[in-house]
């Protein structure tokens, strides 16, 4: 609570009278600091959520004339369209399947028993030769079986 002083300066009367104003700042301070909080806290509830993806029912896109398709394997080799391709060739047998395009969507399909750190070890491999449209190909959600 805060106090003013009332008086004379020569120190004759040395009453207190009671300030009637709210001091917000601390009010303002702990807002602030609580929005913050929750700001951090809101994107990392969602990280504990078990996944259990269903098959898309999405319309499919209609397809390219001449797509490109990257296949993972179970025994983890990589197929450009039907010929397998060892990962460190990968990327210039893409820029001669491209024409050197690198705004080309790339399919990537991978094959059930790909564990999800390999998929993504192939999607890093497109990334980081400069292919940034990468489109997953999976099941049409109407054949797929639980």
């Amino acid at each position: 609570m805060a106090a003013k002083i009332a008086g004379r300066r020569g120190g004759g009367d040395d009453d207190m009278v009671e300030a009637h104003e709210i001091n917000v700042t601390p009010f303002i301070d702990v807002m602030l600091v609580l929005l913050i909080i929750f700001m951090v806290a809101a994107p990392l509830a969602t990280v504990d959520v078990g996944v259990d993806l269903p098959a898309s029912t999405a319309e499919p896109q209609q397809r390219p004339d001449k797509p490109v398709f990257v296949s993972l394997k179970p025994d983890l080799s990589l197929a450009l369209g039907e010929d397998i391709v060892p990962r460190d060739a990968l990327v210039p047998a893409l820029d001669a399947a491209t024409g050197g395009n690198k705004d080309e969507r790339i399919f990537l399909r991978a094959d059930k028993a790909v564990s999800y750190g390999d998929l993504m070890a192939a999607m890093n491999l497109l990334r980081d030769a400069g292919y940034l449209k990468v489109a997953l190909v999976g099941l049409d959600g109407h054949a797929a079986q639980p």
